[in-house]
């Protein structure tokens, strides 16, 4: 069914990436451009198919928001397993809390900031799936709305990497902006863009958003993550298993038993490749960028943001620990190794078994 799959594949194609920064006049242009679709595409499929669209999205972000948010705190939260030193130099033991699961984290997040928190990160996650849904709906032909056909451009290994690495450019400010909303302990409104984003970003990166794409280790994590992916197991699979790529199911008798469990095991073994990079990931995107030494100070820039986010969501206590920004990661290889040093290499492999399902279900799709 055409609605179906659009919602699917709205929301699939938004997960993985997504994000993009407001301001005003960015937010009255969406605003104008996202009636217009609107109009648009209630003509293309009727008042009728659109409210099922809009309920099946509804749905799929009521369930998936809380899920996926979860899943950043979890990842982002700073368990260091060693003493450290208070601001008298005296040794204390670490006193943060101690989350052991993905389950743990949704409870906790639920006991500590309750459903809000749940739904923490919901608006710019909700305008990206919005945006994706209507351009899909807008401008592919009729012919593949009704199919319920849509894919990268097929231009070889080379040109799908080239492909991906634009797409995950053009989201990468609004994964920024979404993961730093999910982890901030202060309250955020859902109607005040301007105001949440004078809490999530630091002068700096306001005066120049630019920065973002600066941020140390961030883009070199995101496309180490996507070359393994289409380098790595989409050429394997190519290799073993052509047959999949072809559109429809293929016959039982078209594909090798051996050369499917072999390539089933490889799925699996990307897990501990593609896991440390997701939480790398998650780290580098929730680490502010802060004005040079010469033009600013971090505690400068601390206060004046403190002056702003007065209201916190936890009332006694914050559902995660967040690493000092006062010592930051400086790339990649060192956010890895720091991550090693201070909490262990079980930290690189929170929730790997999500990107165990994630790795299989993208290698069989």
């Amino acid at each position: 069914m055409v609605i179906t799959r659009i919602t699917t594949l709205a929301v699939s194609r938004h997960l993985p990436n997504s994000q993009r920064p407001w301001d005003c006049a960015r937010l009255q242009y969406c605003a104008k451009a996202f009636l217009v679709s609107l109009l648009t595409a209630a003509i293309m499929l009727g008042l009728f198919d659109m409210m099922i669209v809009l309920g099946s999205l509804a749905l799929s972000l009521a369930i998936l928001v809380p899920l996926a948010g979860a899943l950043v705190r979890f990842r982002a939260h700073y368990n260091p397993k060693g003493l450290q030193l208070d601001s008298e130099g005296d040794v204390q033991p670490h006193t943060g809390p101690v989350i052991s699961s993905f389950f743990s984290m949704l409870r906790r997040v639920h006991r500590i900031e309750g459903w809000p928190g749940l739904y923490k990160g919901l608006m710019p996650s909700l305008l990206s799936t919005l945006v994706i849904t209507f351009f899909l709906m807008i401008f592919l032909s009729d012919s593949n709305l009704r199919h319920g056909t849509y894919s990268a451009p097929d231009a070889g290994v080379v040109g799908i990497l080239v492909y991906s690495i634009f797409a995950m450019l053009v989201s990468l400010p609004q994964v920024i902006v979404t993961n730093r909303a999910i982890t901030t302990p202060h309250k955020l409104p859902y109607l005040n863009p301007i105001y949440s984003l004078r809490i999530l970003l630091t002068p700096t990166e306001r005066r120049r958003p630019w920065i973002l794409y600066l941020t140390p280790g961030l883009l070199a994590t995101q496309v180490a993550h996507i070359a393994y992916i289409v380098l790595g197991l989409r050429s394997i699979r190519q290799l073993l298993l052509p047959e999949l790529a072809n559109p429809g199911m293929p016959r039982r008798e078209e594909i090798s038993p051996i050369k499917l469990v072999i390539f089933f095991v490889i799925a699996l073994l990307s897990t501990i490749i593609l896991t440390p990079l997701e939480v790398i990931a998650i780290r580098l995107s929730i680490q502010r960028n802060h004005a040079a030494p010469e033009f600013n100070s971090i505690s400068q820039e601390e206060e004046g943001d403190a002056d702003e986010a007065i209201e916190y969501a936890g009332v006694d206590e914050d559902v995660i620990g967040l690493r000092t920004e006062r010592e930051p990661y400086v790339g990649l290889v060192d956010c890895g190794k720091r991550i090693i040093e201070e909490e262990g290499w079980g930290a690189l492999y929170r929730a790997w078994w999500l990107t165990t399902l994630g790795s299989l279900g993208g290698a069989f799709s």
